[in-house]
């Protein structure tokens, strides 16, 4: 064989050699790639990032607060002795908001709420977090309960917003305890640890932000946004217990009890007065159907895992 000929035939050799590589080179690619800002909790609590197409296609997640319609007048304050009245068209609970660095650490326990449903789609979540009340992230973890042609689902949560949400697929039940926690770490670094005591599951994750404030702490009730704030799910009253902020009782922090009303003024959900500094339920007002028409700011990263076509909602932050 020439000189020519065998260089000819080895050169084709190593193209059909590189050839059957690229798709395991691909694959490879594909398996390992993790999008930026998740990051995998500790051996004991792993988890694996998802957007799940949920009740109807929507996902799942949080924004934050936004303020109550121009022109809304709120009634007495649902806890005059102790905080200011606010009013919000997605958030309903407590937030205590300072200048950026006050606070470091939130948490709270509730019992998973019920959810009425009928042929609407509506949906509703509650979680503990840190920033939203004013500033342009959240970083917050907890539960969502929605429904879909009368069937309900629950789900656990934690978000990066504005990243989109990751949910848990251990199970979630009404009734069930759960409790969660958000500790900044220092350096833009995050904890977040959401709990089923009677399901008996932990899921704690790490995650980083560049752009966090520390400048509020809140543990809420939501109507969750996709564009617009969706129709809030009839969830009865959902108590919390042991909310604190900084380790403390959340009533040391100054909170403000803030009420849910619709883009058109109709109440939507309503929180008590604290009892001991750190307890309080949050009771649905409003018929399911009165949220959904104010535009919320566009989160601007893009969901992992998702499709073209797939909506998502998120929580919306509080006066922006």
């Amino acid at each position: 064989m020439s000189s020519r000929k065998a260089r000819g035939t080895a050169r084709r050799a190593w193209l059909i050699a590189l050839t059957a590589c690229i798709p395991v080179i691909v694959i490879a690619l594909v398996v390992t790639r993790k999008p930026a800002g998740e990051h995998m909790a500790s051996a004991a609590n792993v988890w694996v990032p998802s957007v799940r197409n949920g009740a109807g296609g929507w996902g799942r997640g949080g924004y934050t607060m936004m303020p109550a319609p121009a022109g809304y007048a709120p009634g007495s304050p649902a806890n005059a002795a102790n905080a200011a009245a606010a009013t919000s068209q997605n958030w309903s609970g407590y937030a205590s908001a300072g200048n950026p660095g006050t606070f470091t650490s939130v948490s709270a326990s509730w019992t998973q709420p019920t959810v009425t449903c009928t042929a609407a789609q509506t949906f509703s979540s509650f979680w503990v977090g840190l920033d939203g009340d004013g500033t342009a992230t959240v970083e917050q973890t907890g539960t969502e309960a929605d429904c879909d042609g009368g069937t309900a689902s629950y789900q656990g949560w934690f978000e990066m917003f504005p990243n989109a949400p990751v949910f848990y697929d251990n199970p979630v039940s009404p009734g069930d305890a759960m409790s969660a926690s958000v500790v900044a770490n220092g350096g833009g670094a995050f904890t977040l640890t959401l709990t089923d005591a009677t399901q008996g599951w932990t899921q704690a994750t790490d995650q980083d932000s560049a752009t966090a404030q520390l400048g509020s702490a809140e543990v809420i009730a939501e109507a969750p946004s996709d564009g617009s704030v969706l129709p809030l799910s009839n969830f009865g009253t959902v108590s919390f217990t042991n909310a604190t902020a900084d380790g403390a009782p959340i009533s040391n922090a100054d909170p403000s009890a803030i009420t849910m009303v619709s883009g058109a003024g109709a109440t939507e959900a309503t929180p008590s007065a604290l009892s001991g500094g750190n307890t309080f339920s949050i009771t649905f007002d409003g018929s399911g159907s009165g949220s959904g028409s104010t535009p919320a700011p566009t989160a601007t990263a893009t969901p992992p895992g998702t499709s073209p076509g797939r909506h998502h909602h998120h929580h919306f932050p509080f006066g922006l």
